[in-house]
């Protein structure tokens, strides 16, 4: 199951250094509902080596403004603790493991 982020634990999980992903999502944003299942699935198959999961923009704004989130879905993808990768927009299962693994290396 993905990871729920929020304002309270968010930078303390980046924090650790393992590799995070992090969805910004929020529920009436239907190509956020397109990529739910896929950050799940993700979220199974990297459990234990990368940290994912989603931060609804609409109960916190604290990330969202941090990181300038002006459109979602927006997926933020952290190595070591600092922000290394951005993608905006729907995407494919295949191109979001390309960029995981990516922080795997």
């Amino acid at each position: 199951m993905a990871y729920i982020f929020n304002d309270g634990n968010a930078k303390e999980q980046i924090a650790t250094g393992k590799p995070v992903v992090i969805d910004f999502w929020a529920e009436w944003c239907v190509p956020c509902k397109r990529i739910a299942p896929i950050v799940e699935e993700l979220a199974q198959e990297y459990e234990g080596k990368v940290l994912i999961g989603k931060y609804d923009v609409d109960s916190g704004d604290d990330l969202t403004g941090e990181y300038s989130i002006r459109n979602i879905p927006t997926i933020l993808f952290f190595k070591d603790g600092k922000l290394v990768e951005r993608y905006v927009g729907s995407a494919t299962k295949d191109k979001l493991k390309e960029k995981i693994d990516a922080l795997l290396k």
